[in-house]
């Protein structure tokens, strides 16, 4: 299965650049309000078995990671997909497409078990969106060095309780 994944939509300009982000799997979204064009493409990939990788911060998290968004709590639960979680370092410096293109330095991959998300019947209110949203961002935090956990180093939570 092909690997998609979701990029800003500022990223697509011009053609050439617009071809070379959807030859490599990108899909726009448009982060400055909710999308409703890239989630259905998204529910619609997920729901025939499409392999997409969602960042959950909605950009780059710069050191740390930073709180997600719950669209994608929303879109596992709208859809039943098996969650991947996976957490890449080592990519600060890459700062355009081209270094995107042809990276530098030394970028590490660690990839964990494969999870699903209880399923939840009727309505889902935005508490239970935040606690699934934090349920993944958990998995993915456990995957990095201590120092890029930020809002979810589970070591910290659980000192401060």
């Amino acid at each position: 299965r092909r690997l998609q994944f979701l990029a800003k939509s500022t990223l697509f300009t011009g053609p050439f650049i617009n071809r070379l982000l959807r030859w490599y799997g990108a899909y726009p979204v448009n982060r400055d309000k909710i999308d409703i064009t890239s989630f259905k493409w998204t529910l619609n990939q997920l729901r025939h078995d499409g392999v997409i990788s969602i960042f959950p911060e909605g950009t780059r998290s710069k050191g740390a990671m930073i709180k997600a968004k719950p669209g994608v709590a929303r879109l596992v639960q709208m859809s039943d997909a098996t969650i991947l979680p996976v957490a890449i370092t080592g990519t600060e410096h890459i700062g355009n497409v081209m270094r995107v293109v042809n990276p530098t330095g030394d970028i590490k991959v660690n990839i964990g078990s494969p999870f699903s998300l209880p399923k939840i019947e009727g309505t889902i209110d935005s508490a239970i969106l935040k606690s699934m949203t934090d349920m993944i961002m958990e998995r993915i935090s456990i995957l990095l060095p201590e120092k890029y956990r930020g809002v979810y180093d589970i070591e910290k939570k659980d000192r401060l309780r």
